[in-house]
């Protein structure tokens, strides 16, 4: 998942940006509210961790106008403010969470991957589909019961394609979620990698999980559980 950090103090913006990426999320950061507006609006994001106290915009402008151009991405709200009335305040601004600094990283990425979940319909940190499950926390992947070894990029590709399966993901999409800003994008690098996913998927006496449409992109077969 391709996750935007608008933070302006340099050094949490790191250490952020360094937890979720090691949780194997893709990440771009904005170091003020001018940048992440931008940024926010011209790209696919799957939430937006956003800090209140910017240089240029502040927090509670970039959501009000995040909101007013009906960008419904899930936004959690980093905020020194821990009375009552503000956390109200941002909420019915339509933020989807908020997490009082100093915060732990870990309930961080937590909070982030219940977000996701929420928003693409999901309640559980386990996706099931057809013989599949993926445990989110975890990253492990069973098929029929029997563990299947992934590389991170390779249960990123799995994790998107089981939030929408029977949906046709192109080449292009898939690169928008699973990569920042920052890195090169080839689309024979996605072919490679879901050929090794496919792969390793296909055990035997297994239907085949992963279809190919020419032209079109990648689509998993079966019904979520």
């Amino acid at each position: 998942m391709r996750l935007l950090l608008i933070e302006d103090e340099e050094r949490l913006a790191e250490n952020i940006t360094a937890a979720l990426r090691e949780a194997g999320f893709a990440v771009d950061h904005a170091p003020d509210g001018l940048a992440g507006s931008h940024m926010a609006e011209q790209d696919v994001f799957d939430a937006v961790i956003l800090d209140l106290m910017l240089p240029g915009k502040s927090g509670q402008k970039v959501l009000k106008d995040l909101r007013q151009a009906k960008l419904h991405t899930p936004v959690l709200i980093l905020t020194a403010q821990e009375g009552k009335e503000s956390v109200v305040e941002l909420l019915n601004s339509g933020a989807d969470d908020y997490l009082a600094k100093p915060f732990d990283l870990g309930e961080l990425i937590a909070r982030v991957k219940a977000l996701i979940r929420r928003a693409k319909g999901v309640s559980s940190a386990v996706l099931k589909v057809s013989d599949v499950e993926l445990d989110t926390i975890h990253q492990t992947v069973l098929r029929q019961g029997r563990q299947i070894d992934l590389s991170p990029t390779e249960f990123r590709i799995l994790q998107y394609l089981a939030h929408r399966p029977r949906a046709v993901v192109s080449k292009h999409e898939l690169l928008e979620h699973l990569y920042d800003f920052e890195w090169e994008h080839h689309s024979n690098v996605i072919e490679a990698h879901v050929s090794n996913l496919r792969r390793k998927l296909n055990l035997p006496d297994t239907e085949p999980l992963i279809e190919t449409l020419r032209h079109r992109g990648y689509r998993l077969r079966g019904e979520t559980a």
